[in-house]
């Protein structure tokens, strides 16, 4: 492995899980920006990711991560949180996430059990525990899932100011979503 200044390399990565399902791919993530993969479903978008985490196979190619990286990972289907008796404050504390920075909108979710919460109110909070979290880069996989358009709005804003500190890899089907942020886009297509 060649070590890189990139915070992420993908060097033609081929992954999936049985079989690779995605790739060859290519394409690095620093610090400062924000990369969207995009491509249609089932393209292995969400492979590439999972790959990165560790939670895909590699067939070939190399996932290269800067020494001591720190990420942060907001899965599309994250495991239900449905019978776990924390509150939003404590899913922040959980993750060392900013919970005094939470816009005003969002303070009256921390006080309430996740179970309580709608799909969009806890997608919200998880996505501010990954964006807000120390690290130095944050994957985000259908962000905008469940969430209105207030909540797009305010993800906008956080994903576009968290991109002054780490990178960003994040997949998305809306593209206005992904234009407003002013994301580089990587297009992914099945094998």
């Amino acid at each position: 492995m060649t070590l890189s200044s990139h915070c992420i390399e993908l060097d033609h990565l081929e992954a999936g899980y049985d079989r690779a399902v995605v790739g060859p791919l290519s394409f690095a993530l620093d610090a400062g920006e924000i990369v969207a993969l995009w491509g249609p479903n089932g393209s292995g978008k969400t492979t590439a990711m999972n790959a990165i985490g560790g939670g895909a196979r590699v067939f070939a190619g190399e996932v290269r991560k800067r020494p001591g990286l720190r990420v942060s990972h907001q899965h599309q289907n994250p495991l239900s949180l449905r019978d776990i008796p924390l509150s939003g404050r404590e899913l922040l504390a959980l993750t060392s996430s900013d919970a005094a920075a939470l816009p005003a909108s969002l303070q009256p979710l921390l006080a309430r059990r996740l179970s309580e919460l709608s799909g969009g109110q806890l997608q919200l909070l998880q996505v501010w525990a990954c964006l807000t979290a120390p690290v130095d880069v944050v994957m985000l996989d259908e962000p905008t899932n469940n969430v209105d358009a207030a909540g797009v709005a305010l993800l906008q804003q956080v994903i576009a100011r968290a991109r002054d500190s780490r990178g960003v890899l994040l997949v998305s089907h809306d593209r206005r979503f992904v234009e407003a942020l002013d994301a580089r886009i990587v297009e992914v297509y099945r094998r």
